[in-house]
């Protein structure tokens, strides 16, 4: 199947207008990423505390964001998730790095200091209270008379509630009456005077602690080195080392591209993403090879043809190849961005760029790079030689 048959574009004529094109988002990626935001990392990288909260209404986030400020907690990341949901669940980052079973309950009882207003006082917050608060305010109520298997019973009915609060309710009760049925009437009587309900509920912490997020960063720009290193030195060895040279160069500019479009976005870069980029760089290299094998073959087959004339001949040949593998790939991971969810998200949008900037450069930045070279060794006064695969193919300089 074929999109195109027998096109001429010529890809080469307009190198300037992709020169320029690639210089403004590099640059605004560069600014962005230097005096702007910076890289934003997320909680992998730099350590820190997750708290994700569900409320029972549409969430405030400049409320949430000063009642952080009024209970100490500067400087807390406060990011909306399930919107399409409409499920009210918001995720917040502290700058708490310890990560010991005290800074977990630390940083889910500063929440609740900061969230829960006009509290009754000598009351507990049911929706944030744990099965044994529950299980030993039953026991010293002792609504059902339960005598020797009171502990038992009350265990129960205590897990009862947690159920139907965090499985049926999404971990907000609106009402205590949400709670009959599943649990015995005498219990959730009782539970008025001594409970409680919060317009949210604290649904998990977790922690990143600093030392595994610094080795994370070590880890991530290793792999993403170590990645590029094995490219140049595989299509230095399969083809010559011009070639390996024009894909490094390629990847890393659309490195540079896809991590500037996080730091403008304000995207949080996490281990996921970091996933997306070492994806993208061996799809984008994938995409510079078929080029690059077509040059390779095309170099053999039309020896009087200047090598700016082989590559735009070679590019069109590749071109709805290109447009259909990278089309249906795009489909894919657009869908992903728009219906994923959150914990995607990030994932996806670095797929999404980069799939774009990835094809783009194939035919607008690694392969003029080829023919620059060619130009430069003709312009020094050396033979313009582009080597063919197992052999050098010699071509002539376009006048």
């Amino acid at each position: 199947m074929e999109f195109f048959r027998n096109t001429n574009i010529d890809f080469l004529g307009k190198k300037w207008y992709c020169l320029a094109f690639s210089l403004v988002f590099s640059v605004a990626g560069l600014f962005s990423i230097l005096f702007w935001h910076g890289i934003p990392l997320g909680v992998d990288f730099r350590g820190g505390t997750l708290v994700y909260v569900k409320f029972s209404h549409t969430p405030d986030d400049n409320a949430i964001r000063a009642a952080m400020d009024r209970v100490g907690l500067k400087n807390a990341r406060i990011q909306r998730y399930n919107v399409a949901n409409n499920s009210n669940e918001v995720l917040i980052d502290l700058d708490v790095r310890e990560t010991s079973e005290t800074a977990l309950d630390q940083g889910k009882t500063k929440i609740i200091e900061a969230l829960e207003t006009n509290a009754p006082a000598g009351k507990v917050d049911l929706n944030n209270a744990s099965s044994l608060t529950i299980a030993n305010y039953l026991l010293e109520k002792d609504p059902l008379r339960a005598g020797t298997d009171a502990n038992q019973r009350y265990t129960a009915q205590a897990q009862a509630i947690i159920n139907v609060r965090d499985k049926v309710r999404g971990g907000v009760l609106s009402s205590l009456e949400e709670l009959k049925g599943p649990v015995d009437p005498a219990v959730v009587a009782v539970l008025q005077d001594g409970f409680y309900l919060s317009d949210f509920g604290i649904r998990n912490v977790e922690i990143v602690g600093p030392q595994v997020g610094k080795q994370l960063q070590s880890q991530a720009v290793l792999a993403t080195v170590y990645s590029l290193a094995g490219m140049l030195v595989y299509l230095a060895f399969r083809f010559e080392w011009i070639y390996g040279v024009a894909a490094v160069v390629t990847v890393f500019h659309d490195t540079v591209i896809t991590i500037g479009a996080f730091s403008l976005t304000n995207k949080e870069i996490s281990l996921t993403v970091i996933a997306a980029i070492l994806t993208l760089i061996g799809y984008s290299n994938n995409d510079t090879i078929v080029v690059f094998d077509r040059i390779r073959e095309n170099l053999k087959l039309m020896r009087r043809e200047s090598l700016a004339e082989i590559v735009n001949r070679s590019i069109n040949q590749t071109l709805s190849r290109t447009i259909l593998t990278t089309g249906l790939t795009f489909l894919t991971v657009l869908a992903l961005y728009l219906f994923g969810g959150e914990v995607l998200h990030g994932f996806s949008f670095a797929l999404v760029v980069g799939i774009l900037i990835g094809t783009y450069s194939s035919i607008a930045i690694a392969a003029p790079i080829l023919v620059a070279y060619q130009e430069w060794r003709a312009g020094k006064g050396k033979a313009g030689v582009i080597p063919g695969g197992g052999g050098r193919e010699r071509v002539k300089a376009k006048a």
